[in-house]
């Protein structure tokens, strides 16, 4: 958690060897449409180009190096840079030199580099650094499923709503890598939102954290999932009108899907696709936050709203008003998680007198909780076979996913939107 060998073995073994999320395609409504993001320690430019298709580039301008685009995002035809004027089409042709007489007949006319793979997975934008990687849907693996889950709660492809939490964390990226899929430390953690919900609805309790269940996703990917009676668990209870929408639009679901798959759908679940994306779906909303670690102490924090927007006006309200006041930056839970990880980096310079942290709750059940640390032991174990070489065996236990059976009727779920 805080030695720099350590942090640069995981950016040459871990981040230039998995699939990492860039951002969801719905964020470029518009050709031309670009958004700038760090990946890894790179900058890169998530783009749609002049005919619409989804596009990464390196932001470096391949003559002498300069960023490329330096705005956070934007719409532009062209890109150029500012240092000696080259210019870019967005499909990453170099369209335009000052002064190209200067080089002669034979020069090369470099375009703008890209990342050695670039695909998506219903949306989801993924890119890898390393051209020997296997296919984005293998390396999902059992994630793919719970992405279903989420996508399918619209009939015409989720969306990312405008709007974007950032913020940092003088912590170990790490830990909010495990804090993501802790049931654990809710109810002790988050006390203040809970006697709020109490005092304001009556009988608000955390419930779900012993229904739900810790899953192993393969490769990496971990969650914790819970039964349609606990979805809720940290998200308002829905107003008359806002429940009445729901349920019709979960009717129509299940003529398409079926009731097992919408049981599920109507469930919470809490993922980590390794390395560092998470989404949270806790029926409420769905969050999908990028952790992008940039020291052994230190983080930034993407995160984004993803909606239906099919669903009406009180639904939305509902949804706008639980991204920010619970998971916001100055809301009732991330800054209660923000503390608790720093005082935990700061506490780990007696990393001497107190050399391990635990997470073996739950090792001696036949079948751990959502409260329990099965999910996080399975992301350190992938963590540690990439980093040490060392392949631990899975842990057996019992039903682990009997909480999440069914799946959908029709057989099309992994069609990208």
């Amino acid at each position: 958690m805080t030695d720099g060998e350590v942090f640069a073995r995981e950016r040459e073994l871990i981040f230039n060897h998995s699939w990492l999320y860039i951002g969801h395609e719905t964020e470029l409504r518009k050709p031309n449409d670009f958004k700038t993001r760090t990946v890894a320690g790179r900058p890169l430019i998530f783009a749609r180009d002049a005919k619409g298709t989804v596009r990464v580039w390196v932001n470096s301008c391949p003559h002498r190096g300069a960023m490329l685009c330096r705005e956070p995002g934007g719409n532009a035809r062209f890109m150029t840079c500012f240092y000696h004027g080259w210019s870019f089409s967005s499909s990453g042709a170099l369209v335009s030199v000052p002064g190209d007489d200067g080089y002669g007949p034979d020069f090369e006319r470099p375009s703008l580099a890209a990342p050695a793979k670039v695909d998506s997975y219903r949306g989801f934008v993924f890119v890898s650094f390393d051209p020997g990687i296997v296919d984005l849907q293998t390396y999902l693996a059992g994630a793919k499923d719970l992405l279903d889950l989420v996508c399918d709660q619209s009939e015409v492809g989720m969306q990312i709503l405008e709007g974007t939490h950032e913020y940092s964390v003088k912590a170990n990226w790490k830990l909010l890598i495990e804090n993501s899929i802790d049931g654990y430390h809710a109810v002790s953690t988050h006390q203040r939102y809970f006697e709020m919900m109490n005092a304001a609805h009556g009988g608000f309790a955390p419930t779900a954290l012993g229904q739900s269940r810790g899953m192993d996703l393969g490769n990496g990917h971990a969650a914790m999932a819970g039964e349609p009676s606990t979805g809720g668990l940290f998200g308002r209870p829905l107003s008359e009108a806002g429940t009445a929408e729901k349920s019709e639009r979960f009717d129509r679901f299940r003529e398409k899907y079926g009731d097992a798959w919408v049981d599920r759908m109507a469930g919470a679940r809490n993922m980590v696709i390794f390395p560092n994306l998470v989404v949270i779906d806790l029926v409420m909303g769905v969050v999908v936050r990028r952790i992008e670690p940039l020291a052994p102490d230190y983080m930034e924090v993407t995160a984004w709203h993803l909606a239906p927007p099919e669903e009406g006006e009180e639904l939305r309200k509902q949804r706008l008003d639980n991204f920010l006041t619970f998971w916001g930056p100055g809301g009732l839970a991330s800054p209660d998680d923000v503390e608790a990880l720093e005082t935990c980096q700061r506490s780990y310079a007696a990393q001497r007198e107190l050399p391990w942290s635990d997470v073996s709750r739950g090792m001696n059940k036949p079948a751990p909780t959502g409260s329990d640390e099965f999910q996080m032991r399975t992301w350190w174990r992938r963590w540690n076979e990439l980093i040490t070489g060392e392949k631990l065996p899975p842990e057996e236990h019992a039903s682990l996913d009997g909480v999440h059976t069914g799946h959908r009727q029709s057989p099309d779920h992994a069609t990208a939107q």
